[in-house]
């Protein structure tokens, strides 16, 4: 599904240059939960960037499904980005005075799906969120969650292979944030492949995959739960290319468009 090699990311400052990412390396397979988690400055957000085809790398090669992104033309990256990959960020980015439905129904729109057909889509969209109930509400009369949910639905509604997702809860409050997890984990159930970038370790910890990341380079790779699709637990875990030992044993339980614009904190 996502294999990137030897990908370094370098942001010129200036005279200064800021090496975001360094050498790193990370494959993902088809129907995984992962979760990247770092602090500040790790290299987490410019990853995100890189993943979501919002930038390209300094070097280095990214595929999605077989195909090198890493040299596409900035119009072939957005019609890739807008085929392959479902955006959820912590902000909802929903217009003010625009219906749930027709919220979900703007990427359709910008990809010259016909009116009819975008409307059945974004129904069903919000059906598979739990909000088939809410089709003709605003945001002002959805509660937070709900507009999360809305944004999932939005983010869904063009059938990506990827749903990436960063900070999903950190608008919402705990019973809120809980509800949306249970989303994510319904849809990985349903094959969806799920990466979820996060500062917190409680969402991380909904993944199957935690993939922890410090000064641009990869520390931890480790699978935290057997999901469908993905090595049983124990199976060595590549790190930057290189396979580092078994894994840990399974856990106990315990803008206005639909387009995003890319971070900015590099980190």
């Amino acid at each position: 599904m996502i294999e990137i090699t030897d990908m370094t990311k370098t942001y010129v400052m200036g005279k200064t240059k800021v090496h975001a990412l360094r050498g790193l390396s990370l494959t993902i397979e088809t129907g995984e939960y992962v979760a990247i988690i770092g602090a500040s400055g790790s290299g987490k957000s410019t990853l995100m960037n890189m993943i979501g085809l919002l930038d390209h790398p300094t070097s280095g090669a990214y595929r999605i499904r077989g195909r090198e992104t890493s040299k596409l033309r900035d119009n072939e990256m957005a019609d890739m980005r807008n085929a392959e990959i479902g955006f959820v960020f912590q902000r909802f980015n929903l217009l003010a005075r625009t219906t749930a439905q027709r919220q979900v129904q703007l990427p359709l729109f910008y990809a010259g799906v016909p009116a009819r057909r975008a409307k059945a889509m974004a129904l069903e969209a919000l059906e598979r969120v739990g909000l088939g109930d809410r089709t003709h509400h605003r945001p002002d009369e959805l509660s937070g969650g709900q507009q999360q949910r809305v944004a999932i639905a939005r983010a869904l509604v063009n059938n990506p292979s990827i749903l990436l997702a960063d900070e999903p809860t950190g608008a919402l409050d705990t019973k809120t944030g809980e509800e949306v997890m249970n989303l994510f984990g319904e849809l990985h159930a349903q094959g969806m492949t799920l990466i979820v970038v996060t500062h917190d370790m409680e969402i991380a910890a909904r993944a199957s995959r935690i993939v922890t990341l410090r000064d641009g380079v990869i520390v931890s790779d480790e699978r935290v739960q057997p999901s469908a699709g993905s090595p049983p637990a124990g199976a060595p875990v590549s790190v930057n290319g290189t396979e580092v030992g078994a894994a840990a044993e399974p856990a106990t339980a315990a803008g206005e468009h639909d387009m995003p614009s890319q971070a900015e904190d590099r980190s």
